[in-house]
C-alpha cells in the first residue's frame, strides 16, 4: 500500500531522542520480500528527524499485523531495546476479533511452534512439542454472535504465535487464510490483529514508556459489535 510522508508521520504515537514508536498500517510489510517491493524500510527516510541516519525495526509484526511498532533512532537505542525485547521485558498487548467462543474466561496457550517450510516463499508455522518455546496469556473482552474479541498478551515472540494460538483453541482470528481457513470472507477479509499498546522500560528512572494505537477502521465495526466502549466516535462511524 502506497505511504506517503504525512501519512506516516501522522501515525507516530511515542518520539524521543531513542525511540520511536508509530501506528504501522494493516497490509505494509515492514521489509522487503519477493513478493512485495513495497514496504516500510522504503519510507524510513521520513523519520530522521535530523538524524544522519534513519530508525530502524527493534522488532517486526506480520504484513497484515496493524498497531505499535517500536524503532530505535541510533544503534546505542536498538542495542537498548534490543535487550528488553530479548529479555521479554516489553509489554505488548494485541486485540484479536476472533471466529467462535473461547473455553473460558481467560487463559494461557503454553505450546511450542515450529516452522514447515515447503519453500522459500511458502511455508507456516505449526505446534510442535520439538519447536520453541511459545507462551500466550488472553481474555475474553466481548462477543457478538460468531465473534469474540480477546485481549492477548504474548510472553514470547515467536512468528505467527497469536494466529496459530489462537487458532489452536477453536478461535481463529477473523480474516486468517492460513491457521482460519473459512474466516477471510468475514467482515472485509482482512486481519483482524492489532497490536493496541506497548510498555518499555526503557529509562532505569522513570516509568514505562507507553504508547497505545487507535483501532483501524477495518476493525471497528467488528469490536463494536463485540462491545468495544473504548472506540472514539470517528471510528464508531467509519
Amino acid at each position: 500500500m502506497p505511504v506517503t510522508s504525512a501519512d506516516l508521520v501522522s501515525r507516530i504515537l511515542y518520539r524521543d531522542a531513542m525511540m520511536l514508536v508509530i501506528d504501522k498500517p494493516s497490509g505494509l510489510a515492514v521489509h522487503a520480500s519477493g513478493r512485495d517491493d513495497d514496504h516500510l524500510g522504503k519510507y524510513l527516510d521520513l523519520l530522521a528527524f535530523g538524524l544522519p541516519q534513519p530508525p530502524e525495526l527493534a522488532h517486526r509484526l506480520d504484513r497484515e499485523t496493524s498497531g505499535c511498532l517500536v524503532l530505535g533512532r541510533h544503534r546505542q537505542a536498538l542495542k537498548r531495546l534490543g535487550g528488553l525485547f530479548a529479555t521479554r521485558r516489553v509489554e505488548k498487548v494485541y486485540w484479536a476479533v476472533v471466529v467462535g467462543d473461547p473455553p473460558a474466561e481467560c487463559g494461557c496457550i503454553d505450546r511450542p511452534l515450529a516452522k514447515i517450510e515447503a519453500n522459500t516463499r511458502h511455508w507456516r508455522m505449526k505446534i510442535d512439542p520439538r519447536g520453541q518455546s511459545a507462551i500466550t496469556d488472553w481474555r475474553l473482552l466481548g462477543h457478538s454472535g460468531r465473534l469474540s474479541w480477546l485481549e492477548c498478551r504474548p510472553r514470547t515472540g515467536r512468528t505467527h504465535q497469536l494466529r496459530v494460538h489462537l487458532a489452536s483453541i477453536g478461535c481463529p482470528i477473523v480474516g486468517d487464510g492460513i491457521y482460519g481457513r473459512g474466516t477471510a470472507d468475514l467482515v472485509d477479509g482482512r486481519l483482524h490483529l492489532h497490536a493496541r499498546a506497548v510498555a518499555l522500560p526503557l529509562y532505569p528512572k522513570r516509568p514505562p514508556v507507553t504508547a497505545v494505537a487507535p483501532v483501524p477502521i477495518h476493525m471497528a465495526e467488528s469490536l463494536a459489535a463485540c462491545g468495544c466502549g473504548e472506540l472514539t466516535e470517528d471510528e464508531k462511524d467509519q
